[in-house]
């Protein structure tokens, strides 16, 4: 229904507002009482689908990307269309504004997004305040990941103050940590992941884990476009740091192969066009750190196929974004099925 009805009605409008209206579209079906429809239309619960990994159970391993829920205004109806875990942000010390409008752009004949938000959010406190009605104790706990970064006017110099202020206000109310150095859309950001300053931010995120009761698992998330060279940077970091894992991979600056007239915008770039990419980053982590520690891999992924394919690359759950919004949650329930008739036939 979504593919044939609601899709091509909304792609005739601002992919920008149209992601505001489809929130409260959502929220608004929830007020009506309709939140065990999507349950029993998209969740899928079979014992072959969880999965356990930094001490997290995972009812299952498809989740949705950092960037549809920056401010975590609707992680659990989110949760109702299948997802086995959502990640909220990414979220800043700060509240800002993000980058001038119109800063997100349909790539119809290439199933793809191009976007310069420039992490456009409430800050982190909001998100807190929010949060506070998923209490990680409760029995209606859904799974959130917290991705976290700093505001567009700290200096990198002084990042590192902007990430501990984001992990110290939401260590209570997260299940697990992503540092985000990746994003093309905040000036020098990315040069974060160079090998020492991304070594010194993740030693003192670590450092502050071991001082609490119980540790939070803390990820990175990595640019597509890095080399092998810095790939295997990547893999020294993780183990001199303890990281308890990878993100691969955030957007592309790359604009190889695209079709729509629209190509040129600046910004990051996902959905299909990152597909191979995505997973040929995850499969060379995979294999050169001879599974070392847990991939969550994203990009590209609008297929049951997509999935499987990044799944025997090596990735240990995968993330949902631009293909979420291309193919609707049926693809949720697709991969679900998928990975239960593959089980089957092992």
């Amino acid at each position: 229904m979504y593919k044939l009805l609601l899709r091509p009605i909304l792609f005739l409008f601002d992919p920008e507002a149209v992601h505001h209206f489809t929130f409260k579209l959502i929220r608004f079906t929830h007020d009506l009482g309709f939140a065990g429809l999507f349950r029993s239309t998209y969740q899928v619960r079979n014992k072959v689908l969880e999965r356990e990994l930094f001490g997290l159970k995972f009812p299952n391993p498809i989740g949705l990307a950092a960037g549809f829920d920056k401010n975590a205004m609707l992680y659990k109806e989110l949760s109702n269309l299948g997802f086995g875990f959502i990640e909220i942000g990414t979220v800043t010390p700060k509240a800002q504004a993000g980058n001038e409008q119109p800063r997100l752009f349909r790539l119809k004949e290439d199933a793809a997004i191009i976007n310069r938000m420039g992490f456009n959010n409430g800050g982190v406190k909001e998100a807190v305040e929010r949060l506070k009605a998923n209490p990680i104790a409760g029995k209606k706990h859904v799974l959130i990941g917290g991705n976290i970064g700093k505001n567009k006017i700290t200096p990198n110099e002084d990042a590192v103050n902007d990430y501990i202020f984001c992990f110290e206000a939401l260590f209570d109310y997260v299940d697990y940590f992503v540092v985000n150095v990746s994003s093309p859309n905040t000036p020098n950001l990315r040069a974060l992941q160079e090998k020492k300053p991304l070594t010194d931010l993740l030693q003192t995120l670590q450092n502050k884990n071991k001082t609490k009761e119980q540790r939070k698992p803390i990820l990175l998330k990595i640019a597509p476009d890095l080399t092998n060279e810095q790939l295997l940077d990547i893999i020294d970091i993780v183990a001199d740091t303890n990281i308890d894992g990878v993100i691969a991979t955030n957007t592309t600056i790359s604009r190889d192969g695209l079709k729509s007239s629209n190509k040129d915008e600046m910004g990051g770039l996902s959905g299909q066009p990152l597909t191979q990419r995505s997973t040929e980053v995850i499969r060379f982590l995979a294999e050169n750190s001879k599974k070392a520690f847990p991939i969550i891999g994203v990009g590209g992924i609008h297929s049951a196929e997509d999935a499987l394919e990044k799944l025997d690359a090596g990735a240990d759950l995968i993330q949902l974004y631009t293909g979420f919004i291309y193919e609707g949650p049926q693809l949720i329930k697709d991969i679900n099925k998928a990975i239960i008739a593959k089980q089957q036939q092992a």
